[in-house]
């Protein structure tokens, strides 16, 4: 129990140090997470229609193409 409440200590740290746009997310998320029967593939899905656009261009470059495939 002493161990589930340092963990959701750390995260809600983590959430407080955020801009209110990644809290919005952050927030989307956990509603998403929480409704029951969530597919995994599902979840995935959404998190990566949440990835920030500057995260897009440092992934989507030719020499990481190989590693793209690799998911499909």
């Amino acid at each position: 129990m002493q161990t589930d409440k340092i963990s959701e200590q750390r995260l809600i740290e983590k959430i407080r140090h955020l801009v209110p746009e990644q809290m919005v997310i952050v927030e989307n998320f956990i509603d998403f997470l929480s409704q029951p029967n969530t597919d995994v593939s599902l979840t995935l899905a959404v998190a990566k229609l949440y990835e920030p656009p500057t995260l897009h261009k440092i992934w989507d470059n030719p020499d990481d193409a190989e590693y793209d495939q690799l998911d499909r």
